[in-house]
């Protein structure tokens, strides 16, 4: 006997939608999943990382593949060097970056991309895992300033340096602090500006100022900002006017005659107060004479020849006047006669004569 149709109708309806909730067999995964996604998003670079794969039973390498899709999109796309001007398709690595090269600017920085990945061993594949979708204008890390420099000048600081990176103005733009200080002190000053030139005023003539950048990214039509991080500390010494120069090169040059002044001085006072002191220090040692010290170079030659050795006879001259009081007709006649006496070396005095 045949069962009634409407008995096998609510069976045949339980296998039928049976039937259509198991879905086709698809490419089993028989790979584990990669794991620990991040999305590395600093100034302009935009990189992809993640952990290893490990297999204990293979030793072949494990490669990588990574695909991006858009969020008005539902297609994925491999990251090649034809779309994206890098190959992350075949990666030994852990890691995709789309900034690798300046061929590559990565994904538009006001798109939402959404990336995910899978791990290739042969005809092995494992499962897709997705990374956290980024906007990167808004999920950016923002570095300080970079290439700053700084200018002294006449009680200021003119600083220039550079954006972290280029945006372009209908999009966004950076906003710049500044904090600064005197070295020591504990008062600290901000100020913000939207140029890449900043004059520190009415500071301190030949002090040292030490201060820090940050930039702030802007987007004009979201309002959303994002903060940077701060650079290292820079200390400058501010510099002096000319007027200020020429009484510090009069200051010093009184000051350095006044310490001469009182060196001497005081070289002065020592030397009279120490005068018997100040003779020994200077008296020059006794010498010995040189016949007595050519006698001591050769001992055997007798004393007498030693000390006549370089003496040479001298003509024994002498001169003689007399004053004699006479009168004075008779004056010249007497100077001349001694005068003639004198020259005449014939003509000797003769004892008891007038």
């Amino acid at each position: 006997m045949r069962p009634p149709l409407l008995l096998l109708l609510p069976l045949l309806l339980l296998l039928s939608s049976c039937g259509a909730a198991t879905p086709p067999a698809d490419t089993p995964f028989q790979l584990p999943a990669p794991r620990n996604l991040k999305v590395h998003l600093y100034n302009a670079q935009q990189a992809l990382s993640w952990e290893p794969v490990s297999l204990n039973n293979d030793t072949r390498p494990v490669v990588y593949q990574v695909q991006y899709k858009y969020s008005t999109s539902s297609t994925w796309y491999d990251v090649n060097r034809k779309d994206s001007r890098v190959d992350c398709t075949n990666l030994t690595g852990t890691e995709c970056n789309f900034t690798a090269n300046s061929l590559s600017e990565g994904f538009p920085r006001h798109f939402n991309i959404t990336l995910r990945l899978r791990a290739k061993l042969g005809d092995l594949v494992s499962a897709w895992v997705k990374a956290p979708w980024f906007e990167h204008y808004r999920n950016a890390t923002i570095g300080p300033p970079e290439d700053i420099w700084v200018t002294p000048e006449e009680g200021s600081l003119i600083i220039s340096f550079s954006s972290p990176f280029d945006v372009p103005a209908s999009v966004a733009f950076f906003w710049y602090y500044v904090y600064y200080w005197e070295k020591g002190g504990s008062k600290q000053v901000t100020h913000r500006f939207r140029s890449n030139f900043i004059t520190l005023n009415d500071l301190k003539p030949l002090r040292v100022y030490c201060f820090q950048l940050k930039a702030e990214l802007f987007l004009a039509k979201e309002n959303i900002s994002r903060p940077g991080h701060l650079s290292n500390i820079s200390c400058s010494e501010t510099t002096v006017d000319a007027s200020t120069k020429l009484q510090q090169v009069i200051l010093i040059s009184m000051g350095t005659f006044l310490l001469l002044s009182v060196l001497v001085g005081a070289c002065l006072f020592l030397v009279l107060k120490y005068r018997g002191l100040v003779k020994y220090w200077f008296h020059s040692a006794p010498s010995i004479p040189s016949q007595i010290e050519e006698y001591l170079k050769d001992p055997a030659q007798p004393i007498l020849d030693a000390l006549d050795k370089d003496s040479s006879p001298k003509d024994d001259a002498w001169d003689s006047v007399s004053i004699v009081s006479f009168p004075e007709n008779k004056q010249e006649d007497i100077l001349q006669n001694t005068l003639n006496q004198s020259t005449d070396p014939s003509h000797q005095p003769v004892e008891g004569g007038p």
